[in-house]
């Protein structure tokens, strides 16, 4: 018989299921927006720090959008049954985490050995385009999971199938949020930040020079470093 531990419930996790009984039960609909993080710290009783982690999750999930000087709007949920779900348990399980890049080696090795054969001068620009963005995301110390981000997207649109792309962009606000979580980890580490780019350079160059295999092998091997790295906490 399988049975785990049972889990404490955190802080965040209650604000995150009360906002969300408010969005389902019409208190609050897309487009209003949420009080500030001190006057909900206040009402709540509980840290700024808990709310904020409760922002984050929310955001993760689609279920707000947090504008940088605007403040916390709700938004109509998107790709809710897969994203909702899979994001909230990429914040409580770490397992899940290491689950996700398993599973993005055999997504994106694909898509890679597939762009590799497909990609058109347009894909390698646009790839080229991001890859500079992500040095200069380097040379300011800023975490750049943006730019990760949209070139694993490129990828995927230069494999030329559309179930691949739908795929990747479907679990894209999933993904963008695993990669802040885990390029914040990473960069504890001196030099981390300087070997995934140069990781990015090479899945780049195979695919430049349509080598599939050279391009399914960078890829993967970039995942794996990720996935190791974070197993050493």
């Amino acid at each position: 018989m399988d049975l785990r531990p049972i889990r404490p419930k955190k802080i965040y996790e209650e604000i995150v299921r009360q906002i969300k009984d408010l969005i389902g039960e019409g208190n609050l609909k897309p487009g209003d927006r949420l009080p500030p993080e001190r006057e909900l710290s206040e009402r709540l009783g509980v840290s700024r720090a808990s709310v904020r982690e409760a922002l984050s999750a929310l955001a993760a999930m689609g279920v707000i959008d947090i504008r940088p000087g605007e403040g916390t709007f709700v938004q109509n949920i998107r790709h809710g049954a897969i994203v909702e779900p899979l994001a909230m348990a990429l914040l409580l399980d770490r397992q899940v985490a290491m689950e996700l890049l398993e599973a993005r080696q055999a997504l994106e090795g694909e898509a890679a050995y597939l762009a590799a054969r497909r990609a058109g001068p347009q894909d390698l620009e646009k790839m080229a385009g991001i890859l500079k963005e992500m040095e200069r995301d380097l040379q300011k110390g800023t975490l750049g999971e943006e730019a990760d981000l949209r070139f694993h997207l490129a990828i995927a649109e230069a494999a030329r199938n559309s179930v691949l792309a739908r795929l990747m962009h479907t679990v894209s606000d999933t993904m963008r949020q695993a990669l802040r979580t885990s390029r914040q980890r990473l960069y504890t580490t001196p030099g981390n930040q300087e070997l995934l780019f140069e990781q990015h350079k090479r899945i780049y160059e195979a695919l430049k020079a349509h080598n599939p295999r050279a391009a399914r092998r960078a890829i993967c091997e970039h995942l794996r470093f990720v996935e190791r790295e974070l197993q050493k906490e």
